[in-house]
């Protein structure tokens, strides 16, 4: 990939890393509740996914998914229950009015479980992969291998993952002062909650 095409990949890439879906919601919800290192470090459940993701759509799965109804139908409800199951889970979350003073005091959510919530939202979205399978290829070089250019763009997509992560987590933790009253909680909980919901219904409504 010459780097003028390059520098025309990353800004259209980074778009689509920076749309509001649910991973990025979900970085936010934990930046908030959690603060910004153990978010950032959560979201290296979702560089896992789209990580497999790129790899599988290389060697041409990305293909079969997109010619299998069935597959996609699957793989797109289990996304969106997932996602409404937490979004109920977070909804329900009872205020906690010690929550800042007893952070360091109390068992903090376990690191595994947010990265495993990264990871499965992420591999259960079908639409990331489809974005895969077409979109990188309208930057394929003819005559060049294949496999390199999409190590290269799948490579600058992670890179531009994890900078659209970050963000979203800053952006979280700059609202932790909400968890100092007992209505701010309920008002995150409820907020964030409701987001992952619709993007469940979203996810679960969208078409091919």
């Amino acid at each position: 990939m010459s780097w003028e095409l390059w520098l025309v990949f990353v800004p259209a890439c980074f778009a689509l890393n920076m749309a509001p879906g649910p991973n990025n919601l979900l970085a936010m919800s934990n930046g908030v509740r959690f603060g910004f290192p153990r978010a950032a470090v959560a979201g290296g459940g979702r560089l896992v996914a789209f990580a497999a993701m790129i790899a599988l759509t290389a060697v041409g799965l990305g293909a079969l998914l997109a010619a299998s109804e069935t597959a996609f139908h699957v793989i797109k409800w289990c996304g969106a229950v997932y996602l409404v199951y937490l979004g109920v889970k977070l909804w329900r979350t009872r205020p906690d009015l010690d929550f800042a003073a007893a952070a360091d005091a109390r068992p903090a959510t376990p690191l595994a479980v947010l990265l495993r919530q990264e990871f499965l939202i992420a591999a259960s979205n079908p639409k990331a992969i489809l974005i895969f399978t077409a979109f990188f290829p309208q930057f394929l070089v003819p005559g060049q291998p294949a496999f390199a250019e999409f190590a290269v763009m799948g490579a600058t997509f992670l890179v531009l993952e994890a900078a659209a992560l970050a963000i979203y987590a800053i952006s979280g933790r700059q609202l932790a002062f909400l968890t100092r009253t007992e209505r701010g909680q309920r008002l995150i909980s409820r907020v964030s909650g409701g987001m992952l919901v619709g993007a469940g219904v979203l996810l679960a409504t969208a078409r091919r």
